[in-house]
């Protein structure tokens, strides 16, 4: 006989029960597995002609063993962590074996969902390049062919993390549920179930903190010692860190990335599940699950809309050209869109069946959570628009940018910053409303159900962010392989703009689902502890407000330095390298720079992800339920600001690069990459790199984690009749005191560890080679004798290049010269 409060919303269409409340996640899990499968069949056995592209297939082979050796390492480091991390979960009081359990599930998955998606990125990149190839010489690049494989690719990441999450929690929810138990008994079934959450996080935290500490240190190393130091192109064969480079997009953009979203999707059913289940009961249960079920199917078909009858031209005009290349970028971004737009609008029809099997389709509770859904959609599709307005190449914030290289790179990094800050409006916006309405709409669950609603579409909002660095990898292969026509290349180009665009937006996403993610298990907490009513006022409030709001300062701080000390000895290495070619003739060797990123990412990593593990655990566990409640506050409130700012500003400068170096500053010059304006650019893009690469997207990571690990540990902080503890409880807080004790001994212990490893490379020596190289090749030149430029198709065009690069300079000055003439105030 069911409880009578379980079944006070039960009008729907179906019979709630255990098997019918989670039949949505399987239904929805079962095909979105089924479709990655298949689109993962397809890709494994595409025509892999190694016959005709060997040394491309080659290049690709690297990519990929790079990638593979890198998860391998930190999973390797991730296991141990997990399986202590499990057993104490076990021996926590109010915890046990289904909180053990669900965790390990969780990182499994997650885990799983990362390699999977980094698996099928780097055998696709070359499938990508060779797509891309004209069918006859002369003819504009496929570019068509080369965004469905590229896509394709996205789409198996994003399906088999919106699989793993539906059927990992459907699972445990089937193992543990029993439905004639009390809403509360219920809730702490879900509190378990949390810990899956949990998993996810502390694999998504470390990927992306990771992955991300790995591909800006190989990206910035590159780009300084190559383009700006050395003056190579983009993904040059004589830059050392250029296969590093690419295999970093694939660790921290491809299996980062998933992690993060995985989690921010388990969450968010999750609290919906532990907030609905005492307020509707099994309705409130089974509508979280049908939603996302139904959203994933929604997906699917969005997925299969991404197309484009655009092609590359190339004429003889420039402005022509560059007036080409941004209508061909538009068409790729509407198709795009037009794939979100379709599924938003499919998930809110299939809104109505989830609502009429679940609470009926016509009663005033059923219209109220309807409004919350469109709510969630709609913000989330804003904050996209939004994002994409702030970074594409194509609108003034990213040109406003551009424009200030004429004065050097400090005033590229001050429009940058003011770009950013100003950026963080909107989204702010957009969440302050959504959360007002859901919360006038359904109280608490309202959000919750937002959060869901807005992840609803995560399988193809996903894919379009998972694309963009198999779009990337196959420029890189294009630029580096003497084997694809230059046609192939322009067209890889444009998937590249496209890849960083959607990319910026699928950032910005993830933020935005963040946040109202971790308000939402912030607010399932609260109801844990029976925190109904919070005084800010409290002698314990205000100051958790205070440290939390510092907390993402001091994390993305740990990154950023990371990055810095990581990217140093990248440098090095690349000088080296460089050196001992010149002087000595020794070939390069990439592998050794994709070894360092890896040894460094890996060692970098471990102490902003012990920082957001451990501080909700010594605050709640020390001072109380309390002070914990405002350090959520506070971490999401900077957290959200700082992580918007910092990948805004980033994807503006990188985007104010590529603006630069497509033409469109210097609309006469046919090699804008050779100017000052070019370097200055890319001095502001390497330093937003970790600002939208690592520092940003691990904020997300950060303030989920920490509200998910609250709820996990919900049952510490409240007593015998599940009211809160006492702050400063005296029978707990000496345990915090101790377990902060063993925080601080361990950083400052692991922080000497690092400093007696010693530095890798000498770099006195190094410096006083590279300049001594630097002299004889500028001697040779001035001799007569060419150097190389980067790439051997740049060889046979650098001399032309250069009589061009004199012609138009002298022309600006003579123009410069005329303007000032004209401009001279008159003396008397």
């Amino acid at each position: 006989m069911g409880n009578p409060q379980n079944e006070a919303f039960d009008d729907g269409w179906l019979k709630l029960g255990k098997g019918t409340n989670s039949a949505g996640a399987f239904m929805g899990g079962g095909i979105a597995l089924l479709f990655a499968l298949v689109y993962g069949y397809q890709i494994a056995t595409a025509e892999r002609p190694r016959g005709k592209y060997p040394e491309t297939f080659k290049i690709a082979d690297a990519i990929q063993a790079g990638a593979r050796a890198f998860l391998k390492r930190e999973y390797q480091c991730l296991f141990g962590f997990c399986v202590v991390v499990g057993l104490v979960l076990l021996g926590l009081p109010g915890l046990g074996w289904k909180s053990m359990v669900s965790f390990w599930l969780g990182a499994f998955l997650s885990a799983t969902s990362g390699y999977i998606g980094m698996t099928v990125a780097t055998a696709s990149n070359v499938l990508t390049t060779i797509a891309c190839e004209p069918a006859n010489p002369g003819e504009p690049g496929n570019l068509n062919s080369g965004l469905k494989v590229a896509f394709k690719s996205g789409s198996v990441m994003a399906l088999s993390v919106v699989s793993s999450a539906l059927i990992g929690i459907g699972i445990l929810y089937v193992g543990f549920e029993d439905v004639n138990k009390s809403g509360q008994d219920r809730k702490e079934i879900w509190e378990n179930i949390s810990a899956f959450a949990f998993g996810g996080s502390s694999i998504a935290l470390f990927a992306r903190v990771g992955g991300g500490i790995y591909t800006k240190a190989a990206d910035v190393g590159a780009d300084l010692v190559g383009k700006v130091e050395e003056d190579l192109p983009e993904d040059s064969p004589e830059n050392p860190a250029t296969i590093a480079d690419n295999v970093g997009d694939n660790v921290g953009d491809v299996a980062g990335m998933g992690a993060d979203l995985f989690e921010s999707y388990s969450g968010s059913i999750i609290a919906a599940c532990t907030i609905g289940v005492e307020r509707f009961g099994n309705a409130g249960v089974a509508f979280p699950f049908w939603l996302a079920g139904f959203g994933s199917i929604a997906s699917i078909i969005g997925t299969m809309l991404v197309r484009t009858s655009n092609t590359v031209k190339k004429t003889a005009n420039k402005e022509e050209e560059m007036k080409e290349a941004t209508n061909v970028l538009n068409g790729l971004l509407w198709s795009i869109r037009t794939a979100i737009l379709f599924s938003s609008l499919l998930v809110l029809g299939f809104t109505w069946i989830a609502l009429g099997l679940t609470f009926s389709a016509g009663n005033r509770e059923s219209w109220r959570l309807f409004l919350t859904v469109l709510a969630g959609l709609v913000c989330g599709n804003a904050i996209g628009f939004a994002t994409e307005f702030c970074t594409s190449y194509t609108e003034s914030p990213t040109v406003s940018i551009a424009e200030k290289s004429y004065t050097g790179p400090a005033t590229v990094i001050i429009q940058g910053l003011g770009v950013g800050m100003l950026s963080t409006v909107p989204p702010v916006l957009c969440v302050v409303i959504t959360i007002l309405i859901a919360y006038a709409l359904t109280n608490i669950y309202g959000i919750a159900i937002a959060a869901v609603a807005m992840l609803s579409t995560l399988g193809v909002t996903l894919a379009t962010d998972a694309f963009g660095p198999v779009a990337d990898n196959a420029g890189g292969i294009a630029e580096m392989s003497e084997e694809v026509s230059d046609r192939t290349r322009e067209t890889t180009d444009s998937l590249d703009a496209l890849g960083n665009t959607t990319a910026a937006t699928g950032k910005g996403f993830a933020i935005g689902s963040a946040v109202l993610t971790a308000l939402a298990l912030m607010n399932a907490f609260a109801d844990a502890v029976n925190l109904n009513d919070v005084n800010l006022l409290d002698e314990v409030v205000l100051p958790g407000i205070i440290l939390g709001a510092a907390l993402p300062f001091v994390f993305a701080a740990l990154t950023m330095l990371s990055v810095g000390q990581a990217a140093e000895a990248i440098m090095y290495e690349c000088r080296l390298q460089l050196n001992e070619k010149h002087f000595e003739g020794k070939p390069l060797d990439s592998q050794k720079c994709v070894d360092i990123c890896t040894t460094e990412s890996i060692k970098e990593m471990v102490l902003p992800g012990t920082l957001a593990i451990f501080m909700p655990v010594v605050v709640g566990i020390m001072v109380g339920p309390l002070m914990l409640m405002g350090l959520l506050a506070g971490s999401i409130s900077s957290g959200f600001l700082l992580a918007v700012m910092m990948s805004n500003a980033g994807g503006a400068w990188d985007n104010a690069k590529k603006y630069v170096g497509k033409g469109m500053l210097h609309k006469g010059n046919s090699h804008p990459k050779k100017t000052d304006e070019y370097k200055a650019v890319v001095v502001g893009d390497t330093v937003g790199d970790p600002f939208k690469d690592t520092s940003g997207p691990s904020l997300n990571i950060l303030i989920k984690l920490m509200s998910v690990i609250s709820l996990v540990i919900a049952p510490l902080m409240t007593q015998g009749n599940d009211e809160p503890k006492p702050t400063w409880n005296k029978t707990t807080w000496w345990i915090g005191l101790i377990i902060l004790g063993a925080l601080i001994a361990f950083v400052v212990l692991y922080q000497l560890f690092i400093n007696k490893l010693g530095a890798l490379h000498d770099k006195e020596k190094i410096d006083a080679d590279a300049k001594k190289r630097k002299s004889d090749t500028e001697m040779k030149n001035a001799m007569g004798n060419r150097g190389s430029v980067g790439s051997v198709k740049d060889l046979h065009q650098h001399e032309s290049e250069e009589k061009e690069q004199a012609q138009f300079l002298e022309e600006e000055s003579k123009e410069a010269k005329t303007d000032a003439d004209k401009a001279a105030p008159v003396t008397v």
